[in-house]
């Protein structure tokens, strides 16, 4: 069986995850598409098969918590929700726009968002809150943050990387979605944060690496979850900031880029989807 017959369900999410937020943002007249496009994997997997949750029943007591710490990535994490069942599709059309229901960076009045976020660095303190609070309690509960690279410069995400170790917290994974690119620039250029995999290992994390656009490493990554038993878990995503848009890839300009019903059609062209005004 090939690679992407084995992942076509993967594949064929995360294509719809990239064309439903480039849709939002066209709608919306508003920016970040470029965050959005780098983490369509790793939600695509993430909730095909990683997060246990009820989409009709979004406050379900035994289900994982996900947070997307980089809120202003909220397209990407709306259309996968809405594709789950969350809320519905047409939600989407009126996305960021005055009178609708999903605003520009995550909201916990949407279903199946847990905390508003986009004031960086504060999504990985918060899933450290309910990790102590799961382990006090006795419950099963896991924690998956996804951050970006660019919010690793707050202060707060490093007191955060000394306090879930010291607590042997296993019961929280966290995703670095490391496009290298953040708002202004080159993350390597505005605060550089290498070597990223070995910081976080001398601060006793647990840290895999992977390509965060190849569905077979991803499943790797996220094969053993705590990845070890009394250690936190990093799994860091290697991936194209724009992906799968070639007027996109790799530019600090997708940060802000607006899409226009013109670019749309093209970057619909690129994906090989219809651009069929699903919602």
């Amino acid at each position: 069986m090939s690679e992407n017959n084995k992942y076509k369900e993967y594949i064929e999410l995360a294509r719809e995850i990239r064309a439903d937020a480039l849709r939002e943002v066209c709608y919306g007249k508003s920016g970040h598409i470029g965050s959005a496009l780098s983490m369509a994997e790793i939600l695509a997997y993430l909730y095909e098969s990683v997060l246990k949750y009820k989409s009709d029943d979004p406050g379900w007591e035994d289900r994982d918590i996900f947070i997307l710490s980089k809120g202003h990535a909220a397209s990407g994490l709306y259309a996968v929700l809405a594709e789950k069942g969350f809320f519905p599709r047409e939600w989407m059309k009126k996305y960021y726009q005055d009178g609708g229901m999903l605003s520009g960076h995550v909201s916990h009045y949407v279903p199946g968002i847990e905390v508003s976020t986009g004031a960086l660095g504060h999504g990985l303190p918060i899933g450290i809150g309910y990790a102590i609070h799961f382990n006090k309690t006795g419950k099963k509960n896991r924690v998956f943050v996804l951050l970006s690279d660019g919010e690793i410069n707050e202060g707060s995400n490093w007191e955060a990387f000394l306090f879930a170790p010291h607590h042997n917290l296993d019961n929280i994974t966290i995703i670095i979605d490391y496009n290298k690119i953040q708002a202004l620039g080159r993350c390597e250029s505005v605060l550089n944060i290498e070597p990223l995999a070995q910081k976080l290992r001398d601060f006793h994390w647990e840290v895999k690496e992977v390509d965060g656009h190849n569905f077979k490493d991803i499943e790797r990554a996220f094969s053993k979850i705590p990845i070890k038993k009394g250690k936190p878990g990093c799994i860091i995503s290697n991936t194209i900031k724009g992906k799968g848009v070639s007027f996109l890839e790799n530019t600090v300009s997708s940060h802000y880029y607006h899409i226009t019903e013109e670019l749309l059609k093209k970057a619909y062209e690129e994906l090989g989807v219809e651009d069929e005004n699903s919602f």
